[in-house]
């Protein structure tokens, strides 16, 4: 778990490597330090303040470097490399928001364990490999195997490619903040 001054510093830490990015200036800021200072997966996820329609999400779930340091490429990476969306532009960062989903190390899963909001899911299969994060399911009103066939989605997969006995299921658990967004969707 995370302090509520490390998810503000990563937070702050996420806005300012776009920011640089997008004035084409070195990134900079503190170097990690504490829990900040473990490798850690994460994903970072940029969302309009107004609307919470997604606009980049990009992640890592293994990694060596320090979290801080992988907060800050993903962020960048973000906001500049999905490839369902435009590079985002200096003129709309200010009416984005940014969430970051730190991750625990996946572990093996099998589908009836699989907890909609608590879990993330991985699934694998022939070369195929999709992810979804654990808010994923609860943003659109999932169950357990909805959660499960569009896991397979993501991956290329049919959507019960997870009933097969050679399918891989690795779930996760993540530590989710971000900035507010309007009226935090009325929640």
């Amino acid at each position: 778990m995370l302090t509520a001054a490390e998810r503000e510093l990563l937070l702050e830490a996420a806005r300012a490597a776009i920011e640089a990015r997008l004035a084409h200036r070195p990134p900079c800021g503190p170097p990690p330090e504490g829990a900040l200072s473990r490798p850690c997966g994460a994903f970072v996820s940029l969302h309009g303040r107004q609307d919470h329609e997604l606009r980049g999400c990009i992640g890592r779930v293994v990694v060596r470097e320090p979290l801080l340091e992988t907060v800050r490429e993903m962020a960048v990476a973000a906001a500049t490399q999905d490839p369902r969306f435009e590079p985002v532009r200096a003129a709309e960062l200010d009416g984005l928001a940014i969430e970051i989903s730190v991750l625990e190390p996946p572990y093996p899963i099998r589908a009836e364990q699989v907890a909609v909001g608590r879990h993330g899911l991985i699934v694998r299969h022939g070369g195929h490999s999709g992810l979804l994060l654990p808010q994923v399911p609860v943003e659109h009103g999932w169950d357990r195997e909805r959660f499960l066939a569009m896991t397979c989605r993501k991956a290329g997969l049919p959507e019960d490619a997870w009933r097969r006995v050679d399918c891989e299921l690795l779930g996760f658990e993540a530590e989710v903040f971000g900035e507010p967004v309007a009226a935090e969707r009325a929640r």
